[in-house]
Formats: C-alpha cells, structure tokens, sequence
C-alpha cells in the first residue's frame, strides 16, 4: 500500500508539473577521481592509445621535413609522433581535483629525429589544468586542457627543450575541446498513465569543483511534449 501510495503521489507531481506552463527543477551528477579512472582505464583497454603527429609529415621513405624552424632528413621508421599512455615510469595518467581546480598528469612517451642525430625516443608527462566552460552556441558543457609544464626524461638531453614545445603544442592542438556533457542529449520524455506526454527539458548547465569532483549542475523544466 505503502509502494502505491508513493507512486501515486509521483503520478500526481508529474500531472501537476504538466498543467503548468514551466515547472522547473535542477538535478546534479557527481563525476568522481574514481569514475575518471574507470573511464581512461576503459578508453585505453579497449582503444589504441592516441598518438599525434609532432610535424606534419608526408608518406615517403625519406623526405624534408621542418620543424620549428629546422630542416632535416628523417626516415620513415622514426614516428615523430607523440603517444599518449595510461602510465609510464614516471606518472599515470589521471585526473585529480585540488583547491578548486582539475589537474590532469598527461603520460607520453615518443621519438624524434632532430638535425643531424638520427631518431631519438623519449618519454615523461605532462602537466595540466582543465578549463571547464559552458559554450553557448554549441549548448555544451566542455573542458580545455592547458598544458603547465612537460616533464620530460630520456632523449639523452639531445633537443630536450625543442621536444617539449612540440608535445605542448600537439596536446593543445589535438585534444582540445572536450566535450563533457551536452544539453540536447540530456531531455528526457515521459509517458503519463493516461497516454499524456512531458518532457523533462535541459535548459542550461553549471559546474562547480567540491569534495574531490567536479559537479555538473543540469537546469530542467517539465513542459508537455
């Protein structure tokens, strides 16, 4: 009695809610460290880790290549690419929250071949912050990641300065924006018991960083559909 009584009193909200014109209500996803673990472990189990090209590179044995203002002969077999990792011997990829701000260490590993040295592979990581913003023509709530500083170890000090300009720019490049949620994918309908419909309708989205998670606030309206 107890389990109809409350569905009842459901029922009768959600009629009420679709009498008028614009009911409205927030709801609040909470997106832990744990729940970003979980997901970069998924993405990296079941996907190719992403790599990016350092220089923009034709598809010959052997070709002139320029970077960052120098030239030099390169073969094939030297990527000139960036991969990123779940973890290497210096960091773990991750994301982390502190003092109101996202830190996200970047793992990578590479190679390169610099003016007259042959290739050279290296490794480290990346540290980073992560802008969120809401962008309003789009309707989306996105991230932006802002490299602070690459670590780099390996490369026998040759072109170690040179390496970590171009890893910052590939991961500026390449990995920004970052959709997080979108508004048009968050409307949910309903079905009343007498065949009516309304639509629970997102109509704006916040976030705010507390308690170790970045909490994404979703605006709703209940309208008839």
């Amino acid at each position: 009695m107890r389990v109809r009584g409350f569905v009842a009193a459901i029922t009768a909200v959600f009629f009420f809610a679709a009498a008028v014109a614009a009911q409205r209500t927030e709801v609040t996803i909470s997106l832990n460290e744990q729940f970003f673990d979980s997901l970069l472990d998924a993405v990296f189990a079941n996907s190719p880790a992403p790599e990016f090209p350092l220089s923009k590179v034709e598809k010959r044995n052997e070709q002139t290549v320029l970077v960052s203002g120098f030239t030099e002969r390169r073969s094939a077999a030297c990527g000139n690419s960036i991969i990123l990792l779940r973890e290497n011997k210096s960091t773990r990829t991750a994301v982390r929250f502190r003092d109101g701000k996202i830190y996200a260490p970047v793992a990578f590993s590479g190679s390169y071949s610099p003016p007259f040295v042959g290739c050279v592979d290296f490794g480290g990581y990346a540290e980073t912050n992560v802008d969120v913003e809401f962008d309003r023509s789009a309707q989306k709530l996105i991230g932006r990641i802002r490299v602070l500083n690459v670590v780099l170890n390996g490369a026998n000090g040759v072109g170690g300065s040179l390496i970590a300009r171009m890893v910052q720019s590939s991961i500026d490049k390449k990995l920004n924006p970052i959709e997080i949620v979108s508004l048009d994918k968050l409307s949910l309908p309903f079905i009343l018991q007498n065949s009516a419909k309304l639509k629970m309708k997102a109509t704006g989205v916040r976030h705010e960083i507390a308690n170790g998670a970045l909490n994404v606030i979703i605006s709703y309206e209940f309208v008839k559909d």
